[in-house]
């Protein structure tokens, strides 16, 4: 196809793309009407490709920008092109590839992975045969602008090159690409190595045929003068560590003393090689190979967390005074809500908590997340830089050497940790935080004298060191809080961290407010006592505080009620904390999703307070239910046509819900009055039946909830509700199918024998959940109390299954404290072995062990449970039962004898 463009059009665009490089946002806007305008043209793409590989008279910044409009029309309307038109492109882009310019080049290299990622590369057959032919051109600029395109669509479309459908192209280009890690030009050894890392960790087997060639040449590379060469050897070695473990293993030495070197590189190898440490702590051969490198290996991590002079001056270290400088609101980082998920309390034998607080059960189980994201939260530092990652691979190695590591570390610790140079001693302090999990056991000897030096750099001259201080001080607490005496550190450590929540300098009142949040969780009504002067400073930072750390503000504040629970519930807390936080209520319009953290906030302490919230409570639950109406009407209006309006933010609804469920928890009975003058319950219908899983998971909790409440209302509904709660018990979304299935559990203690028509629905499900491998812990503690209520509302019906889930239940209760549901769900196993006594006989050892795990069960319950052991030993006989009692844990035979006399 020949095209040649009209003079007046192109000068017409011309002008259009120099004006587009304008700072002027009205200039800007026109621009951008004007070119929305030109897009009705079929031809105007044909002008954008003619300027940025034809125009050579014009300035590179001009032509590239043309390229990537174009770029955005193939992404926004490129199945409505016509075929002639984007054949025309695609015969230009290969012609420009060897354009003089790298811009153009790496402009021309887009455009392509766009229409390739667009059209699939299917529709595209001579693409890859063609860049691949063009790699052999003796034109330096012909062979690297073909690089810098297969790169890109490497690594946009790793899959596909690997499919059968393209004929598995791999098979050639990967050969193809290792000849090049030889080539004079840094540059393309750089795209070549680059190209084939991107195969590494899907282990594609056109790579894995040629693994030798691959790392021989990689060590080849390893002392490339080239940074962007090195910077790839390291990413290279890092994947294979864990893809090809065995392929490594011979150059192990070798692999460490080289990745000992890059880590102290000055540029962002040391990232990429620092990796490597955290990669190579998941290995089992971890501390094997590391050991002989410790010495020499935590001295390069512990200078890897010093700041470097340009992170001081983008963090603006040396402003120690910013609070009256308003936050830019750039540098608010989205916030998520995470939806609210019944889960139960973990006891243990002896009835203390193991320390492990109850994880929130997610889609993606226990995702931990290791924290050093948030030590230098600021959105002018990348989010991942040397310091962070060194940091996090401190924390990991002290997982794996545990107190053997301390002989090494703690040299190191006394020189920096009390070093004249800040930047050595902050340095120190965020290694001393890094190792506190790992080697807390090595480290306790030494806190005494630690803590008390942490809590005087709590007021250190430079705000840096002090925001260090808060989040190192943070990951003792739990040593702090258990400590006999609480003046001689919880309290001093208290006091500190509340003036530095009303610290001058920003970034230390978020430290201080993340820091406070940790110690709250862990001293829990340890903070009792304190609360009044807790409260002071925490309203006075209300009125301290710029944009942003108001929202970390709102944590701390829904974290101290969780923690402290009813004994908020005093009218001096009251009258201090609510009317700050309803002003604020207030203030914010339905759309401000600043609502998101105010709302859990208010959930937190609705629930503590209680009955003490219900002066408040009317115009917050009203505007809960309007939060959840107007997105279900968005909602509906979206799906109806399509196009015409904005999609709702289901976070609106989905907080509106969870913060009903800590009103209608911390309320009990008082929310009836609200919830009878509402349309609460066809709100719930028709959140219960939403497509996405959190507002489902939402709904579900406030439906328990509702039910404990105030069921005279859920009562009619039930018919409606019931069969939706069964369709849900659906392990591929966790968090929905575990509060579906405690909300079946909540409803049937209180329908009692009226269940027996919903047990089909429900039953088959719940079982084949207790019994499969992969279900969490949190749902199948809360499937086993659900079957075991059901079981107790109607035996006759649950009885006969006993056997498909008997050891499994008693697996699953045995690690839960003595409350309300656990009791509920011993008697329904009760009546069920009393209906069917014959399916526990198979796995009456876990039905043992079940019952020795109560601390103190109320007296009826604990004579049920007696009279099916010693029933039991009866019918099989003395002689019997010794035999099967030989089998016990010598702890449980005690247990059983000392609660149950037998």
């Amino acid at each position: 196809m020949t095209w040649e463009p009209q003079p007046d059009g192109l000068n017409q665009i011309i002008t259009l793309l120099k004006q587009s490089q304008s700072t002027d946002n009205a200039i800007q806007r026109s621009v951008q009407m004007k070119l929305e305008e030109l897009n009705q043209y079929p031809d105007f793409n044909n002008y954008l490709i003619y300027v940025l590989t034809k125009l050579k008279t014009q300035d590179e910044p001009t032509r590239s920008l043309s390229g990537l409009i174009l770029k955005n029309n193939i992404r926004i309307h490129g199945t409505h092109l016509q075929p002639a038109i984007v054949e025309y492109i695609k015969q230009e882009c290969l012609m420009a590839l060897g354009d003089p310019s790298p811009l153009i080049r790496a402009t021309v290299g887009i455009l392509i992975t766009t229409i390739a990622n667009k059209g699939g590369l299917q529709s595209w057959p001579e693409l890859l045969p063609t860049l691949c032919d063009m790699l052999d051109s003796q034109e330096y600029s012909v062979c690297e602008g073909a690089f810098g395109a297969l790169q890109k669509i490497c690594e946009d479309s790793a899959d596909t090159l690997d499919s059968a459908a393209l004929n598995r192209p791999l098979n050639i280009m990967i050969p193809k690409f290792l000849q090049f890690f030889r080539h004079n030009s840094p540059k393309i050894r750089s795209h070549a190595i680059a190209c084939i890392n991107q195969f590494i960790i899907n282990r594609t087997q056109a790579l894995m045929l040629h693994i030798d060639t691959f790392i021989e040449n990689l060590f080849h590379l390893s002392s490339d003068e080239d940074r962007e060469v090195r910077k790839n050897v390291c990413r290279g070695l890092v994947m294979l560590l864990e893809v090809r473990m065995d392929r490594l293993m011979p150059h192990m030495n070798n692999i460490i003393e080289y990745m000992l070197i890059r880590t102290q590189d000055p540029d962002e190898t040391a990232l990429e090689a620092c990796e490597f440490w955290l990669s190579l702590a998941e290995q089992s051969i971890c501390k094997e190979v590391l050991t002989p490198h410790l010495p020499r290996l935590a001295p390069v991590l512990i200078r890897g967390m010093r700041y470097s002079d340009i992170d001081i001056i983008i963090l603006k270290g040396d402003v120690e005074e910013d609070e009256m400088i308003p936050d830019r609101e750039e540098d608010i980082k989205p916030r998520f809500h995470k939806s609210r998920t019944h889960t139960q309390k973990s006891g243990n034998m002896s009835g203390q908590d193991t320390g492990a607080r109850a994880m929130e059960a997610n889609d993606e189980e226990d995702e931990m997340d290791d924290g050093y994201d948030d030590i230098d939260d600021d959105s002018n530092l990348s989010d991942w830089n040397l310091r962070k990652c060194s940091a996090a691979a401190l924390d990991v190695l002290a997982n794996v050497f545990k107190d053997d590591f301390l002989p090494i570390l703690l040299p190191i610790l006394k020189e920096t940790l009390f070093h004249q140079d800040w930047q050595v001693k902050e340095s120190g302090i965020l290694a001393l935080g890094a190792i506190a999990e790992g080697c807390m056991n090595g480290m306790t000897p030494h806190l005494p004298e630690l803590i008390p030096y942490l809590i005087s750099c709590l007021s250190d001259k430079k705000a840096l060191v002090r925001s260090i201080a808060c989040w190192t001080l943070s990951r003792y607490a739990h040593w702090v809080v258990s400590q006999p005496q609480n003046d001689q550190y919880l309290k001093p450590l208290m006091e500190e961290l509340l003036k530095r929540i009303l610290d001058a300098n920003k970034r230390v009142q978020e430290a201080a407010c993340s820091a406070f949040a940790t110690l709250e969780e862990e001293a829990c009504t340890e903070l009792v006592p304190y609360l009044g002067f807790i409260l002071k400073t925490l309203v006075f930072a209300f009125g301290k505080y710029q944009h942003k750390n108001l929202l970390i503000l709102y944590d701390a504040i829904g974290t101290l009620a969780d923690s402290v629970g009813h004994y908020l519930n005093k009218p001096e807390y009251i009258n201090m904390l609510m009317p700050p936080l309803i002003q604020k209520w207030n203030m914010l319009k339905d759309e401000d999703k600043d609502l998101f953290p105010l709302l859990e906030c208010l959930s937190s302490v609705a629930t503590a307070l209680q009955s003490g919230f219900l002066p408040y409570c009317e115009p917050v639950y009203r505007r809960c239910i309007s939060l959840i109406q107007q997105t279900l009407n968005q909602d509906l209006a979206c799906t109806a046509s399509p196009g015409q309006y904005e999609l709702p933010d289901k976070d609106f609804m989905i907080v509106a819900l969870d913060l009903l469920s800590g009103l209608a928890e911390g309320l009990d009975g008082h929310i009836e009055t609200l919830v009878v003058s509402s349309n609460i319950m066809q709100l719930l219908y028709q959140c219960m039946q939403d497509a996405m899983p959190e507002v489902r998971q939402s709904s579900f909790a406030l439906l328990g909830d509702l039910t404990k409440a105030c069921f005279q209302h859920v009562h009619p509904f039930i018919a409606d509700f019931l069969p939706i709660l069964g369709l849900n018990l659906n392990p591929e979304h966790i968090s929905v199918c575990n509060n579906a299935t405690w909300a079946i559990g909540e409803l049937s203690i209180k329908l009692r024998e009226d269940t027996k028509p919903f047990i089909p629905l429900v039953l088959a499900q719940l079982i084949e959940i207790i019994n499969n491998p992969n279900t969490p812990k949190t749902l199948l503690e809360n499937t086993a109390i659900t079957i075991g209520r059901l079981g107790l509302v109607c035996p006759l019906e649950v009885a006969p299954s006993l056997q498909q889930f008997v050891r499994q239940w008693c697996s699953s209760l045995r690690n839960i404290r003595d409350n309300e549901e656990k009791d509920s769900a011993f008697r329904g196993m009760c009546q069920m072995i009393t209906v069917n006594p014959v399916g526990v006989v198979p796995d009456f050892i876990f039905f043992c062990d079940a019952a020795a795990s109560w601390m103190s069960p109320k007296s009826d319950l604990h004579e049920m449970l007696q009279k099916i052991l010693h029933g039991f030993k009866t019918q099989v006989g003395e002689e019997n039962w010794s035999r099967f009692v030989e089998q016990f844990p010598p702890q449980l035979s005690e247990r059983l004898a000392v609660m149950y006399n037998i």
